[in-house]
């Protein structure tokens, strides 16, 4: 049931997106007196469609993308029979450069416009939540074997992140911190203070660890129950307060994992508190080491509300900075400061952001991250890309020289190759992950 709501929100979060895109395209042309002879989401084969005017619109099969078909336009169709022929007044080639370009432009500005609207919305609507600096350095941050490993230790405080204090504790684990050239910590330890810096290496290892590498310490209660776990058929109950392993008193939920992982047994008492009693609770352990609930933390969150004036600016922040970010990340793996294959996700890990659950705000957000994202990368210089024909419109309108059909036509080729390329790329990442996922559980 999980992987049918994770690929069913990958397909709609999708379908939206290049939906609006290949709108802007259409209305584009249309605007300018272009002839738009087919609008498609999804690839072939047709599933449905239907014929409005002079445009067939349909749905296909494989819902990975989309296209508008413009006459006169050398587009992934690779169709140049009309090319042999005279311009007709309503062929994407009779049109003035300018025009073409805001076309080419009209499905980017389009997902741009769409990642803005609802990062707004997000903001205006849900608010932000989140936990201060104060909150986590009440009782530090865990740190795992990879945060160990540049130098962190559980219990560390931390008081600044690049030299510079901070407010949330989101801001310690953030793509901003984390791209760049030289990032740091200063932490507080024994009432002592350290700088632990970023090593350039840092950030591939932490695209192929999915631990991560520090977070907040909390105390916890029972939260959801697994169903079929020990938890489950054992007596221990939502909101129950667990404060002894086997006779070994604890406070935090990461002291837990650590006796769970240290052990062996295969039953394990349990001291809890229930509506203020203390109670012990016989309960089974699996084999990866857990009892089978998830841990509800016990730590203060803050909410912040925004006017929709602030919601405008601060939503809007949010979703160029997603641009920002991949900008970055694209700087890191040219540098070779972190690998391609562990950065770039297709389908089947974009679909593992989303989840096993339907969560409404949690769904826009990512919708307007891959809005975003679809507004960048087609912005490349590729040919096949929106990006290709903007710099060879470009071209033609600084030179006032028009590049010629036959160029034009082998450039989207060789675009085409290399998108393929990089969809099997992305494509055979993903099942690599997958076996490797599989094999280490």
């Amino acid at each position: 049931m999980g992987v049918i709501i994770m690929a069913g929100q990958l397909i709609l979060a999708l379908s939206i997106l290049v939906g609006l895109h290949e709108l802007g395209h259409l209305v584009a042309a249309k605007a300018f007196g272009m002839r738009v002879e087919k609008y498609s989401i999804g690839f072939p084969p047709k599933i449905w469609g239907f014929q409005y005017g002079e445009t067939e619109y349909s749905l296909g099969a494989i819902p990975l993308g989309g296209f508008v078909k413009i006459s006169g336009m050398i587009d992934e169709s690779l169709d140049t029979k009309q090319l042999n022929e005279e311009p007709e007044p309503w062929e994407f080639r009779a049109k003035p450069a300018w025009q073409r370009l805001i076309v080419m432009l009209g499905g980017i500005i389009v997902n741009v416009i769409t990642g803005m609207i609802i990062f707004i919305a997000l903001t205006f609507f849900v608010g932000e939540n989140y936990i201060s600096k104060d909150e986590v350095n009440k009782h530090g941050i865990v740190a795992y074997p990879l945060g160990k490993e540049i130098g962190f230790e559980t219990g560390d405080k931390i008081l600044k992140v690049n030299g510079e204090d901070f407010e949330r504790f989101s801001k310690i684990t953030s793509p901003e911190v984390l791209l760049s050239d030289n990032g740091s910590y200063t932490i507080e330890r024994a009432g002592k203070q350290m700088e632990i810096k970023i090593p350039k290496e840092f950030l591939d290892k932490f695209t192929d660890n999915r631990e991560g590498y520090i977070s907040y310490r909390f105390e916890f209660e029972v939260g959801r129950i697994g169903k079929d776990t020990p938890a489950e058929k054992s007596d221990l109950k939502v909101g129950d307060k667990i404060i002894a392993y086997n006779g070994q008193s604890f406070k935090y939920f990461d002291e837990l994992r650590e006796l769970l992982m240290s052990s062996k047994e295969t039953t394990v008492n349990l001291k809890v508190i229930r509506d203020g009693e203390e109670l012990n609770i016989v309960s089974g352990v699996t084999e990866d080491r857990t009892i089978g609930f998830n841990p509800s933390a016990l730590i203060e969150t803050s909410h912040v509300d925004f006017s929709f004036g602030e919601s405008l600016t601060r939503g809007s922040g949010r979703a160029f900075e997603v641009v920002w970010t991949n900008i970055k990340a694209f700087k890191k793996i040219f540098k070779g400061e972190v690998s391609a294959s562990k950065s770039l996700s297709g389908p089947i890990g974009i679909a593992r952001i989303f989840g096993n659950d339907f969560d409404w705000a949690k769904f826009w957000s990512i919708t307007g991250l891959l809005s975003m994202v679809l507004a960048f990368m087609n912005l490349l210089p590729i040919p096949a890309l929106d990006g290709g024909h903007v710099v060879f419109l470009t071209y033609e309108i600084v030179s006032g020289k028009k590049p010629s059909d036959k160029f034009l036509e082998n450039a989207q080729k060789v675009g085409m190759i290399l998108l393929l390329g990089l969809m099997v790329f992305a494509f055979g990442n993903d099942i690599y992950k997958e076996v490797i996922r599989y094999f280490s559980e």
